[in-house]
């Protein structure tokens, strides 16, 4: 499986030491850039690429996003047929799910094992203003960890995409 990487000036620096944990892990990665600090670069420009990439393969290839809030890159990721980009915010931004006793705290990483789960998600946006290098590691370690469960009624869902 090839990784691609793409991040604009405020991911930049996330996507670098993420790219070094791949690196070090055996990871085969392509990086869409940015490739240096441009505080007037535009997220589209490497989102694009990366998301061409795993659009062409997506049963191979898989890309992350960085960017301050995450939002933009996967907007531009899921525009490109066959992906499907899952935005994380980081640890700090749990979710409350109901159970039949009451509200309960979700921890968000929680929302990263659904995404690969329940949706094959095969981009991963991380919004770099709010992760700390570790907890983004944390995440997309996870995120390549996790195997989508392949339930008929997930396919039946990814199907009507």
């Amino acid at each position: 499986m090839t990784i691609y990487l793409a991040a604009d000036h405020a991911g930049h620096e996330l996507k670098e030491k993420v790219k070094e944990f791949l690196t070090d892990s055996n990871y085969q990665v392509e990086d869409c850039g940015a490739f240096d600090f441009n505080k007037d670069d535009d997220y589209p420009d490497f989102v694009r690429k990366a998301a061409e990439a795993v659009a062409n393969d997506p049963e191979h290839s898989r890309a992350i996003l960085f960017g301050g809030g995450g939002q933009g890159e996967a907007m531009v990721a899921n525009r490109f047929k066959g992906v499907r980009a899952a935005v994380y915010y980081g640890p700090r931004s749990a979710v409350s799910a109901v159970d039949v006793s009451g509200r309960k705290s979700v921890d968000s990483l929680e929302g990263i094992k659904l995404a690969r789960e329940h949706n094959d998600a095969n981009a991963l946006s991380l919004a770099a203003r709010f992760l700390t290098e570790p907890e983004a590691i944390e995440a997309v370690k996870l995120w390549l960890e996790t195997p989508f469960s392949g339930e008929e009624r997930h396919k039946r869902r990814l199907d009507k995409f």
